[in-house]
């Protein structure tokens, strides 16, 4: 007889496929309205080109114009986006005019730029190239270079950088002639989070002089004591006993020769002795100083990141750690101006955020003394004058002050809620509300044992707060809250937070009521997974949570431009449209919940949605009275028999284009899932019946589409089913 299969919404990952009878238990690029599950919308990109980098900052704003922007910010380049197409607005930290510094050499890619004093540029820098006069002797023309941006392939000494160009040198040597611009890009950071161990050849707790890079001439090997030629070896201390590093391996010595080092030691300071070859980078590491012996804790390498806001028509964007800058959206030639440092602001900041309605501009883990960098602080806050950005001297005339936060080791993050600012550091979680003089801000710790696991991971809402900790999801709507997650430990059992606490960012999509968090698995190093709660379905008795393969660094709401917008980082060598040379991967620009399928450029690929169920089993009802078995299956069993499907009626609410259905049966827990023979069955808006010969103890449903032009939202199904002996 047919009997209705229900399912509580939501996905349930906490128990077994046996115990979840009546549930489901895994998805893909599903979510679940008013209990129903149903296919994500599609997204598309946005603009022609792919960005320089990975996207670590999204903010969107309509200025006094009437103008909508988006500032987005990868770990290399600050990019405004308006109208479709994307503007660098990347503030440049310095500018040298150069005179024949351009050297080439036949049959290579590789161009050496030679500064006349120290230039301060490090690998994987930018580097913007202009007024080129003339090149000679040499394929390559003063237009391959002019009004071009390059990323910096290697830093060879002091004075000294290369960049790679597209195809190799078929001249003779290049030649240069007139002024050449080199404008270099503020730096932002690494791509991806790391974690390092000890002091390596890092300065951390100690002071680095000297430091100087250049490359071996040829390669080495694991014992070789003469013979470690350099390409420059100018800025490296010849006399007395120093030290370099190439790749894992510091080497001593006690002179140069020429280029040649002398009086060599190898495999010293704990490393081991290694082969090298002609080209790796070698450092003077002979004046990093340590305490000699590994860090007991770890050390992470935070990633390249933005914290971005909007003061009026000022766009303001604190690079991490560094300083804050501010672009006039307002302008009449704003799109070819550069984001500019704001006078008189703190110059190493971890975050930073305006307030509102009262308009200060806030920084947390700031300086203590503004401009002396060495005076960050990670749990102080510092905030501006009421409507100015550029005074923070508090006086008894204006709103400037300061505050330190005394939970916690560190300050994570910090959002606009309703009527103050919550702050998190690692450990808590602080309001900050404004009061007028003469505190300005009264500082309130809310909560503990509940820390911000990373500076994006936070969005608010309607009053609420949620957010991602180390040990669990919570809320704040006046009070704290765990989140009651059925996904927990399957997200927390895989998520990369060792490495990758500043990789998690959250997203709000306030259309369907979802809060999402992207986060790297243990096997990644950039975003591959999401995990999402639904506030509008979720109940007491119910939370929804829906899992998924969505990547996503940043992600905005629908308020200013009507949907969803989100970044998506593929990491490795992939080409942008404004960088020569880059190897750092680029960033697409998305807006979501469009179409069904997702469309990058001129390619149309599927978006494959997918929901699987728990397992269900049957015994026969018995009579209240006798207790006698009625023949009548029930689907509410326990496995004691063998269920028999003949046929199922399917009901979806609304479909696009055809849907699989795949019955997966099983006998045991243990035993791996098989398809029905006939399966999986392809379902069009016109099916009544499918009829099947399926035969299990235990039957899961799976719905899933593969191919363009797809959606479905389920309605319930209908299974013929009947008891079929106990063997």
């Amino acid at each position: 007889m047919l009997q209705k299969i229900g399912f509580a919404p939501g996905i349930n990952k906490q128990i077994s496929a046996t115990t979840a009878e009546s549930q489901w238990i895994d998805c893909d690029n599903v979510r679940f309205r008013y209990g129903t599950p149903e296919k994500i919308g599609g997204w598309r990109q946005l603009g022609e080109s792919k960005l320089t980098g990975a996207g670590r900052g999204l903010h969107h704003f309509v200025n006094s114009k009437g103008r909508k922007y988006a500032i987005i910010g990868t770990n290399r380049i600050l990019y405004a986006y308006s109208g479709g197409i994307f503007y660098d607005i990347h503030p440049i930290k310095s500018t040298t005019t150069l005179t024949s510094a351009f050297t080439t050499t036949n049959g290579s890619p590789t161009v050496t730029i030679t500064f006349s004093g120290s230039h301060g540029i490090g690998e994987q820098d930018i580097i913007l190239l202009d007024t080129f006069s003339s090149i000679t002797n040499s394929n390559f023309a003063a237009a391959d270079f002019n009004d071009k941006k390059f990323m910096v392939t290697s830093v060879p000494s002091a004075t000294t950088i290369t960049i790679t160009m597209p195809s190799n040198e078929s001249g003779s040597g290049a030649t240069t002639s007139g002024g050449i611009r080199v404008q270099h890009y503020y730096p932002v950071g690494p791509a991806v989070q790391a974690k390092g161990f000890g002091w390596s050849l890092g300065s951390w707790g100690g002071t680095a002089t000297g430091v100087a890079t250049t490359t071996l001439t040829s390669g080495i090997s694991d014992s070789a004591t003469s013979g470690i030629t350099l390409t420059d070896a100018t800025l490296f201390p010849s006399t007395g006993t120093s030290f370099v590093k190439i790749n894992d391996e510091e080497i001593s010595y006690t002179g140069i020769s020429g280029s040649e080092l002398t009086g060599v030691t190898r495999g010293v300071r704990g490393t081991t002795a290694a082969a090298h070859n002609g080209g790796d980078t070698v450092t003077n590491t002979t004046d990093f100083v340590a305490w000699g012996e590994a860090a007991s804790g770890d050390l992470v390498l935070e990633p390249g990141m933005w914290s971005l806001d909007n003061f009026g028509d000022k766009a303001i964007c604190l690079i991490h750690d560094n300083a804050v800058f501010e672009w006039n959206s307002a302008a009449s030639n704003a799109e070819s101006t550069r984001a500019n440092i704001i006078s008189g602001a703190p110059t190493a900041s971890r975050h930073m955020l305006v307030s509102t309605p009262d308009r200060h501009l806030v920084f947390f883990g700031t300086e203590t003394t503004i401009g002396d960098t060495s005076t960050q602080d990670d749990m102080f806050i510092r905030f501006s004058d009421q409507e100015d950005i550029n005074t923070y001297t508090p006086t008894a005339t204006n709103t400037a002050g300061t505050q330190r936060l005394a939970d916690g080791s560190q300050i994570r993050g910090a959002i606009r809620g309703r009527d103050s600012i919550l702050i998190w550091t690692d450990t808590a979680l602080f309001t900050q509300r404004f009061v007028g003089q003469p505190f300005t801000f009264a500082f309130a710790q809310v909560g503990t044992n509940c820390g911000l696991v990373g500076q994006n991971a936070c969005v608010e809402v309607d009053g609420s707060a949620y957010w991602m900790s180390e040990n669990g999801f919570f809320r704040y709507a006046g009070k704290l809250e765990s989140l009651p997650c059925l996904v927990e430990d399957f997200v927390y059992d895989d998520i990369n937070l060792a490495s990758g606490n500043q990789m998690v960012s959250a997203g709000l999509n306030n259309l369907f009521g979802e809060v999402i968090w992207f986060y790297p698995t243990s096997s990644s190093s950039v975003v591959n997974r999401m995990v999402a709660y639904n506030y509008f379905d979720s109940s007491s008795q119910r939370p929804v949570w829906t899992n998924g393969t969505l990547a996503r660094t940043m992600w905005r709401d629908s308020a200013v431009f009507g949907v969803p917008h989100a970044l998506e980082y593929s990491a490795g060598v992939d080409t942008s449209f404004d960088v020569v040379g880059n190897t750092e991967g680029s960033t697409i620009y998305y807006e979501h919940e469009t179409g069904t399928d997702q469309v990058q450029g001129s390619t149309t690929t599927a978006i494959v949605a997918s929901i699987s169920s728990g397992d269900f089993d049957i015994s026969q009802r018995r009579a209240a009275a006798t207790g006698q078995s009625t023949g009548i299956a029930d689907l509410r069993g326990d496995g004691e028999f063998i269920m028999k499907i003949r046929r199922f009626i399917p009901d979806f609410i609304s479909q696009t284009g055809n849907t699989q259905v795949t019955l997966q049966l099983r006998d045991f827990p243990n035993d791996s899932q098989s398809s029905s023979s006939l399966g999986p069955f392809t379902v069009s808006s016109s099916t009544k019946k499918v009829d099947t010969r399926a035969r299990a103890r235990a039957v899961a449903l799976k719905i899933a589409n593969t191919t363009t032009n797809q959606s479905w939202k389920l309605g319930t199904f209908r299974l013929d089913i009947q008891p079929d002996g106990r063997r």
